[in-house]
């Protein structure tokens, strides 16, 4: 009797931990090899950071030794995860998907793909657009006080990647929100009730992530808030469509 071939849906135990092991280990290649990509450029990654405060005057210094070494290692590093994203994505993909439904295959792949879009467009919003304000304001600052603002690249450098960050996460709200809704622990209607104390909060969020000016909280707040009501439209969206499909299913039967 020939052997039953193994599927995502009845393989053993030992045969998902080979798998793992497997997908882990095409990882760790893959993120080392990007490691070393990025470290190889990694000055040139820091020129280019330092060329964004360059034009509003900043100038840069080392304040240790080991410092600028340091740096490139850590801007490599987030560039390793950058640029392996798309494999570490597709591989934790594939691990999950023979145990999924179509259905919820369908919609964890999309998920991962509108999460890695509106991850990139997060960071392009605030490399675009507020950086510059950031950076001319927080420069303005010591206008006029003779102070020469000369900046430690450690703290510059994390400066940025902060902001970069929390504008990526920022951007992920309308597919977090979707997410929830489809599987239920967040109502359409929860989110339309709580659109004027979520202004709110998205403004005392604004004024955390952004020097105290009206102008770059306002740059913040409003996108922020079209997220928010972009969430409300795609989750109610999602949603008809979801009963308008299962109406038509059970009219079919």
């Amino acid at each position: 009797m020939k052997k039953q071939k193994e599927t995502g849906g009845d393989m053993p135990l030992s045969g998902h931990l080979r798998e793992l092991r497997n997908r882990l280990g095409i990882c760790i290649v893959s993120l080392v090899v990007a490691f070393l990509v990025a470290l190889y450029f990694s000055q040139d990654i820091i020129t280019f950071l330092t060329d964004i405060g360059d034009v509003y005057g900043y100038e840069f210094v080392y304040i240790a030794p080991q410092e600028l070494l340091l740096e490139q290692f850590s801007v490599s590093l987030v560039a390793a995860v950058c640029i392996a994203s798309p494999i570490l994505i597709y591989h934790i993909w594939a691990f999950i998907q023979p145990g999924l439904k179509k259905n919820e295959n369908s919609m964890f792949a999309a998920v991962l793909i509108s999460g890695l879009i509106c991850f990139v467009i997060g960071i392009l919003f605030a490399y675009k657009i507020m950086l510059p304000f950031m950076l001319k304001f927080l420069i303005g600052i010591s206008a006029g006080s003779g102070i020469t603002a000369s900046i430690s690249v450690e703290k510059y450098v994390s400066f940025l990647l902060t902001i970069f960050l929390i504008f990526g996460v920022i951007f992920e709200l309308p597919v977090v929100s979707v997410l929830l809704t489809q599987i239920g622990l967040l109502k359409v209607e929860w989110m339309k009730k709580a659109f004027k104390p979520a202004i709110i909060v998205i403004f005392l969020i604004a004024a955390i992530v952004t020097p105290p000016d009206i102008v770059s909280q306002t740059m913040v707040a409003f996108p922020m808030i079209g997220l928010y009501e972009l969430s409300i439209l795609l989750s109610s969206f999602l949603l008809r469509f979801r009963r308008k499909k299962k109406v038509d299913k059970d009219g079919e039967q």
